[in-house]
């Protein structure tokens, strides 16, 4: 059975979630770290003129009102408890952040960093975007990138709002 090693998680990843560092989008990021996002629905996306775009979209703004560390402090839980998703200008998610029975890890393929050299024997995407392979023997390697331990739930039809953030 082949074998991969898995390295742990750098310490900039745990300790500081919004570091510049982490190659992750900030889209997810939590008070504590990056968490899975359930909607009870669907979201509609309307047709990319270029389909070659990229295949991010920004459906919203999260939003944690009850979070201020500097008043409740780092270990206050409260904040948890109420969390708004605002899709487009119109529309508010209410939901809350819960904790995962299992936690699981991101990662990522790890690329040498020692001699500053790429890992040899891993397909890499060149300009183009195909598939490249740089050289034989060497065993690819991963890296724990964030571990998510939470998920934010929204379970409830979207509230209309007004530009102001009002409820209607």
């Amino acid at each position: 059975m082949p074998t991969i090693p898995l390295h742990p998680p750098n310490s900039h990843s745990t300790t500081n979630p919004t570091a510049n560092l982490n190659p992750l989008p900030p889209l997810l990021h939590t008070p504590t770290g990056l968490a899975l996002l359930e909607l009870q629905g669907t979201i509609h996306f309307p047709t990319p003129a270029d389909p070659s775009t990229s295949p991010f979209t920004r459906i919203g703004t999260l939003v944690f009102p009850l979070y201020n560390p500097e008043i409740n402090g780092a270990e206050d839980t409260k904040w948890m408890k109420r969390v708004y998703l605002y899709v487009g200008e119109n529309q508010r998610l209410a939901g809350e952040v819960k904790k995962l029975g299992k936690g699981f890890a991101v990662v990522r393929r790890r690329e040498r960093v020692g001699d500053g050299e790429e890992m040899e024997g891993v397909e890499r995407e060149d300009a183009d975007g195909d598939m490249v392979d740089r050289g034989q023997g060497t065993q690819e390697e991963l890296e724990i990138v964030e571990l998510v331990k939470y998920k934010i739930v929204f379970s409830t039809r979207p509230e209309p709002v007004s530009k102001d953030g009002a409820v209607v």
